[in-house]
């Protein structure tokens, strides 16, 4: 089996593949693992670029059981905080969401006294999520379920039906409107860190639940040591890997797919080939637009470039401090002045997340320092409008060809990304006195930053933006159909966070269940075990905010914990 991409969909492609017997060879095109999940050294500073909160962390669910399987988080500790995120006004208040649903509500209803009853009707609601994560399916495709398990699936959301199907009805600016309160009515828009207009009250509610339940905190190494862990389990599973392998066609004889072709002209022949890159990449360059039908056609010729269909990409200012800043949160959305917002090149939503990313990652840089992680979203194209020539280019480096290098973008695009640092660092210098003068090393990363190194089209992460329905949602409805399949074209399929709508989670479960259908049409049983070679995560809460010293109520919850296999059979 040839898989093409390294990021966490094609790792854990490979590492399923390998429980289940079959010879793997993943091809990457940059010198690392991870893809998006990644970060980058600059002096003594580590930029960590992706995890902010990891879904399934922490024991009770599917999503857990899938992490251990690939070893992601054994012998880390997973850092949690109490807070999940900040939101600060433009007026320098703030509303601290607390994961604990009581503590929230007691914070909510000090704000708001008026609002008591909405803000009820919010934690009761969270709280129902917190039971319903215990029986939600990562483990399984839908497309593979038989009759009776659909059943038994739907069986055992019952007791959630009502919260989630009104809570998948209603858009969250509709919700955040039931607020009296002004401020209750704006920071409920940018719970999620950044103001998301077309996602329903759901989305919401898993995510807060989920860190309620301990269940989405960071692990020890960043992003890259995510990566690097799962490299570790592929490779100890005796899976290949090769870097700097740029994948230009797949190779398909008969209707049959039996390899690939790198930009170099290496050939390399397999049995099956798996696409966990970008897809659009791979449907329409790598196979040349064959195999698609009618839905894919429209997916990937025309829907994917109409507004609001794929996840927007990020602008990204890191700065390495001097010194440590700890009255500073670790986690805020500010909500930015309409003339500050202007001066920030392709900024959708007048806000910008600012994240204290050394009290994520401690160990990521020096003792004593600060890392601060400062984001908002952005399409491509401003910046595709100030940039000269190519937004990828292979080069020759001490011998070797590098697909990921520098390109340079000329003047404009340039001054575009001084606005963004000076804006933003003048910004944070007003509310953290000293900052400016503390800064070692700095960096900006735009869209196109991250075309160039993942080739992620239009640079969005995760891909399909979900509750699309013309998007995500016909594109899941398509693999539930058809699985991760093209039609016509035999030993093809695909994988990774293309091919779903969420984030890394999702990724690494496309990497599970491929393999299902894989095992499936080869006639094999379907195999997954955990990896036992390190000791289980360590979980450490870390108190934030003007209740931190509060202790929580006792969790009402039933206690869920993965069960202790050494092998967990489809089911």
């Amino acid at each position: 089996m040839i898989i093409i991409g390294g990021g966490l969909g094609g790792l854990a492609t490979g590492a399923y593949a390998r429980m289940n017997g079959y010879r793997t060879h993943i091809l990457e095109m940059h010198e690392i693992p991870g893809g998006s999940c990644t970060s980058w050294a600059r002096g003594d500073f580590t930029f960590d670029w992706c995890v902010s909160w990891l879904l399934g962390s922490g024991p009770g669910n599917e999503m857990h059981q899938i992490w251990l399987e690939l070893g992601a988080l054994q012998g880390k500790t997973i850092r949690q905080f109490d807070v999940f995120n900040v939101v600060r006004a433009r007026d320098g208040r703030a509303v601290y969401f607390y994961s604990d649903p009581e503590r929230l509500r007691r914070h909510l209803t000090a704000i708001s006294p008026a609002d008591a009853r909405q803000i009820r009707h919010f934690c009761r609601n969270l709280r129902t999520f917190q039971r319903a994560l215990d029986v939600y399916p990562f483990l399984k495709p839908v497309a593979m379920m038989g009759r009776l398990e659909r059943w038994r699936m739907m069986a055992s959301f019952l007791p959630y039906l009502n919260a989630i199907r009104r809570s998948i009805t209603e858009l969250m600016t509709d919700y955040a409107r039931r607020f009296q309160h002004p401020l209750l009515r704006e920071a409920f828009n940018f719970v999620l860190y950044e103001k998301h207009p077309d996602f329903p009250v759901l989305p919401f509610y898993f995510q807060l639940a989920s860190h309620a339940n301990g269940s989405a905190g960071v692990p020890e190494g960043g992003s890259l040591g995510l990566a690097r862990s799962i490299e570790e389990r592929y490779r100890r599973l005796g899976g290949e890997i090769t870097y700097n392998a740029r994948v230009e066609e797949i190779l398909v004889e008969d209707d049959r797919a039996v390899g690939v072709r790198l930009s170099d002209g290496r050939e390399f022949r397999a049995d099956i080939v798996v696409a966990a890159c970008d897809m659009r990449t791979a449907v329409l360059g790598m196979l040349g637009g064959r195999y698609l039908n009618d839905t894919y056609r429209r997916l990937y010729t025309r829907t994917i470039d109409e507004p609001g269909m794929l996840s927007p990409g990020y602008v990204s200012l890191f700065l390495g401090l001097r010194r440590d800043f700890p009255e500073a949160d670790p986690c805020t959305t500010y909500l930015l002045d309409p003339e500050l917002a202007d001066r920030l090149p392709g900024m959708r939503h007048p806000s910008v997340n600012v994240q204290f990313r050394d009290r994520h990652y401690p160990e990521l840089s020096p003792a004593g320092t600060s890392v601060v992680y400062a984001t908002y979203f952005s399409e491509a194209a401003p910046w595709r409008a100030l940039r000269e020539g190519p937004e990828q280019a292979s080069r020759v480096r001490r011998g070797q060809v590098l697909h990921t290098l520098p390109v340079r973008h000329g003047k404009a695009y340039l001054a575009a990304k001084r606005r963004v640092r000076t804006t933003l660092e003048a910004f944070l210098d007003e509310r953290f006195p000293g900052l400016r003068d503390a800064v070692a090393v700095r960096d900006v990363a735009t869209p196109l930053t991250q075309i160039r190194y993942t080739a992620a089209h239009n640079g969005a992460f995760p891909g399909w933006q979900p509750f699309m329905e013309d998007g995500g949602e016909t594109l899941e409805r398509e693999i539930n159909r058809l699985g991760p399949v093209l039609p016509g074209l035999a030993n093809f399929y695909m994988s990774g966070v293309w091919v779903t709508v969420g984030g890394l989670i999702r990724a690494a479960a496309a990497g599970r269940q491929v393999m299902q259908f894989i095992c499936r049409d080869d006639g094999r049983e379907f195999t997954a075990e955990i990896d036992r070679h390190l000791p289980p995560p360590r979980q450490l809460v870390i108190p934030v905010g003007p209740l931190a010293e509060q202790p929580a109520p006792a969790p009402t919850r039933r206690p869920v914990t993965v069960p202790n296999l050494t092998e967990e059979h489809s089911r």
